[in-house]
């Protein structure tokens, strides 16, 4: 019995201490952020002024190594959620409908292959979509009358797309199973149908929950970055023709500059980190918020 009780206290002890130092983690990793992106608006390296917080967040223009340097990230900010919404656009309904389909009509062997596809999707590393966007979805764009550059926002809006579906797929599944049984036997007792009941009752009162995953899937393809990096174009300009664009995201400014950058341009990657830290940092609040407010309703 002793030895239980110590053994006991020892685990609580072993969990305390992970939990701890995840948040010593995060704290740490902001103030690191913080500490070395912040000094842009104050100080320079250089002969010329620092750039203002107007200049830097809604400049158009990001040439760091020019006389005067220009750091401006709205093309940037512009590009992440140029290349997110694309892919939400397609990641979302076919997100909701696999997870629904799973989770209340597939069964036996066909769900346990959407389930091991979906967990296989989950797991190819960001390289390997950027290989499949630039020589798949690349040489289908080129094969159209009116040539269309295989390095676009659509390129990357579809790579992106493929790469939240997991998240989606699976969080909807779990939503959808999470609710109580009563819900759809009582949606059958009045007479609905299947489909029926899916649409106005397990969806409905599921819906917290794959908000929630279509809240994690975003932040999933905006922190994304190798395979943005090689399908997007990565050029530092607002997405002007659409999604025929060349683009530059958050991350993307980050990897592509941080090998060369020094003084003031190194400070300006850390804080356009920040941005890209402050853009999770939201859909992760959006995320408890609606986790913690929602309530099961029925319509």
């Amino acid at each position: 019995m002793k030895f239980r009780k110590q053994f006991e206290r020892t685990v609580e002890t072993l969990f305390f201490v992970s939990a701890l130092a995840s948040i010593l983690s995060v704290i740490f990793i902001t103030l690191f952020i913080l500490i070395e992106g912040l000094p842009l608006f104050f100080h320079s390296a250089t002969d010329y002024p620092p750039p203002t917080f107007f200049e830097f967040f809604f400049g158009t223009e990001w040439f760091p190594t020019d006389t005067p340097p220009k750091y401006g990230i709205m093309p940037f900010i512009v590009g992440s959620l140029f290349v997110t919404a694309g892919a939400l656009v397609l990641a979302v309904p076919i997100g909701i409908a696999v997870g629904v389909f799973i989770a209340e009509i597939a069964r036996g062997r066909a769900q346990k292959i959407l389930r091991s596809a979906t967990e296989i999707l989950a797991g190819i590393p960001s390289v390997v979509y950027g290989f499949f966007g630039v020589m798949m979805i690349g040489f289908f764009l080129q094969n159209f009358d009116d040539p269309i550059v295989n390095y676009n926002a659509f390129s990357a809006s579809v790579i992106l797309a493929v790469m939240t579906l997991p998240t989606i797929i699976n969080i909807t599944e779990v939503s959808i199973r999470s609710v109580p049984r009563e819900f759809a036997d009582g949606s059958f007792a009045i007479g609905s149908t299947h489909w029926q009941t899916i649409i106005r009752v397990l969806i409905p009162a599921a819906r917290s929950g794959i908000i929630t995953g279509v809240i994690l899937g975003m932040g999933r393809a905006i922190g994304e970055t190798m395979a943005v990096l090689m399908v997007a174009g990565n050029q530092p300009t607002i997405p002007t023709e659409g999604f025929r664009s060349r683009v530059r995201t958050l991350t993307m400014a980050v990897v592509n500059d941080m090998g060369y950058a020094a003084d003031d341009h190194r400070v300006a990657l850390f804080t356009t980190a920040i941005v890209l830290f402050a853009f999770i940092l939201i859909l992760n609040l959006v995320t408890q918020i609606i986790t913690r407010r929602s309530s099961i309703k029925v319509q």
